[in-house]
């Protein structure tokens, strides 16, 4: 297929004519169009074409389109059924009354084109970029930023599911590739084991018995990749992503103890941001946060919050499960630097926010993150009245601490911690220490008391901003956070955000930009006809709760 730009600029008379005779009063699709514009142009998705070949849909058609199927919830048949019979769809697409459309395939073909580029970002930011240009959404002011856990398209497994699954997914492909040589392979009791899908297979209930159903698929998977490995095997298994994804999960999931494949004990096994869950979703992660734990991803969604314009979706950021917010910050503000849209504060939860992220910000951004940092964490504070590092006075330029006694210490270390971030670590005299008169209050080695800090620029944000988010002015300015968890729960009831559509997080991605745009385009016709924010239910009972 090659492009064939046909601009959006201009509605047919007809088709205009029409549209109001049945609609005076406009409707969502109408109204975007009559203040949005076109939104995109087919020359911003000309790298995803050849100049050769085939005439192309236009994309920018295409574009516009999805983000509508999004905003209803319509699958491709119904979207491509809409552009071919819906008077409100011809008028925000530029369409004669008489064009038939296209294949509903076309969709889905436009998404793999975008998904290869890594492109759903350019639909979402041309609805925002068109928002700007109508005066709709700004750079300073207010912002807030919040995550929410989506499911894998898969189905989750347990961990005997998982290996039994993997190694049936690889005999599946390898059959395929190599039916003669895998025949003469393959024990008989192979076909008992992993001919039946999962859901057909009656799995151990005793746990002894499940770990040794696990040893025993893992000697399995070893004789299969030993022999796919082997001088005598064929080349083709060998480059199989299914045999490439068992040899990497038997890593993962066993080793060899004594001579003896064996399971991994669970404190053997990789973190969860590198550990596989499923074969058929390489790219999915498993995370926790509290009580819940879930297969999938996590999207970050960041949002306007100004009472005096409509609370837009500024940027949406998809990550595996197990990535925390403070991982993500720093890249959600480089990106909105880049559209323009920095705010002044940005209000986020504890999970995204430390000295760190807000030194960057304030220097790199000049903006205000706000958010509840983390308190002080040491077994001095865990111990009732052992003091903490706020007792001891710092000359940072003569690399001096002085102690709640009057002592100095001798040791004044530069280096990394665990995570590899720089600190400093000071140490006072063991003797000092052991005849001080507060050392009931301030530390039980006998070895004297040791104090780790952070950077100069970051201590002093941490104590100004453990001081500051105790008062009354700081709760009330922090206040405006919560409304974020409105945008999830509208993006999660409306737009369908908990569970992914399709399979890998370049596609997941690809979705959420969609949706982002979506929910966009529904909030700005929430805000041109008036219609006020939902307010927050509370039940007639919790209502009379007392204050306090």
């Amino acid at each position: 297929m090659s492009l064939r730009g046909v601009e959006l600029a201009e509605i047919p008379k007809e088709t205009v004519r029409v549209a109001r005779a049945v609609f005076p009063a406009g409707c969502p699709a109408m109204r975007m169009r009559d203040v949005l514009g076109p939104v995109f142009v087919d020359a911003d998705f000309k790298e995803l074409f050849p100049v050769r070949g085939r005439p192309a849909v236009s994309p920018a058609r295409l574009a516009l389109v999805s983000v509508l199927q999004f905003a209803e919830g319509l699958t491709d048949w119904q979207a491509a059924h809409a552009v071919r019979s819906r008077l409100d769809w011809k008028y925000a697409l530029s369409l004669e009354l008489t064009d038939t459309g296209f294949a509903f395939s076309v969709l889905s073909e436009f998404r793999t084109r975008l998904v290869e580029a890594d492109a759903g970002r350019w639909v979402f930011d041309a609805v925002l970029q068109a928002a700007g240009e109508a005066g709709l959404v700004k750079a300073g002011k207010r912002q807030r930023t919040d995550a929410t856990h989506v499911l894998a398209a898969t189905r989750d497994l347990n961990r005997l599911e998982f290996v039994v699954e993997t190694l049936r997914a690889a005999l599946n492909e390898v059959a395929e590739a190599a039916g003669d040589w895998l025949a003469a392979l393959a024990a008989p009791e192979w076909f008992d084991r992993y001919s039946a899908r999962l859901e057909d297979t009656r799995f151990p209930s005793r746990w002894a018995a499940r770990v040794a159903h696990g040893d025993q698929c893992g000697a399995d998977g070893m004789i299969l990749l030993e022999a796919v490995w082997s001088l005598s095997a064929p080349p083709g298994p060998r480059s199989l992503p299914a045999v490439e994804f068992l040899r990497r999960t038997w890593v993962q999931q066993f080793q060899h103890t004594d001579g003896v494949l064996r399971w991994r004990e669970l404190k053997d096994l990789p973190p969860s941001l590198i550990r596989l869950r499923t074969p058929y979703e390489p790219e999915a992660r498993t995370g926790a946060k509290r009580d819940l734990g879930w297969s999938g991803y996590k999207v970050h969604l960041s949002e306007t919050c100004e009472p005096d314009a409509p609370h837009l979706i500024t940027h949406i950021h998809t990550t595996p499960a197990p990535v925390n917010g403070d991982a993500v910050l720093e890249d959600i503000h480089t990106t909105l630097a880049g559209r323009g849209l920095l705010p002044d504060e940005h209000l986020v939860d504890a999970g995204y926010i430390d000295a760190e992220q807000i030194h960057h910000a304030r220097r790199d951004h000049r903006m205000e993150p706000i958010g509840r940092v983390k308190p002080i964490s040491s077994r001095q504070q865990a111990v009732s009245g052992h003091f903490d590092n706020t007792r001891f006075t710092i000359d940072w330029d003569r690399h001096t601490v002085t102690c709640p006694g009057g002592k100095q210490n001798t040791i004044w270390r530069e280096t990394t911690s665990h995570r590899d971030t720089p600190v400093t670590r000071v140490k006072f005299p063991a003797r000092e220490c052991g005849r001080c008169e507060l050392k009931t209050s301030c530390t039980d080695s006998v070895h004297g008391r040791s104090l780790t800090f952070r950077p100069r620029a970051e201590h002093e944000i941490l104590q100004r901003a453990r001081a500051e988010q105790d008062t009354e002015q700081w709760r009330r300015r922090y206040g405006h956070r919560a409304g974020v968890e409105g945008t999830i729960s509208q993006a999660v009831q409306a737009f369908g955000l908990r569970r992914s559509r399709y399979r890998g997080l370049f596609k997941t991605r690809l979705q959420h930009h969609f949706t982002g745009a979506a929910i966009n385009l529904a909030r700005l016709d929430a805000w041109l006809t008036g219609r006020p924010l939902a307010r927050t239910r509370t039940s007639p009972f919790a209502a009379l709760r007392p204050t306090g």
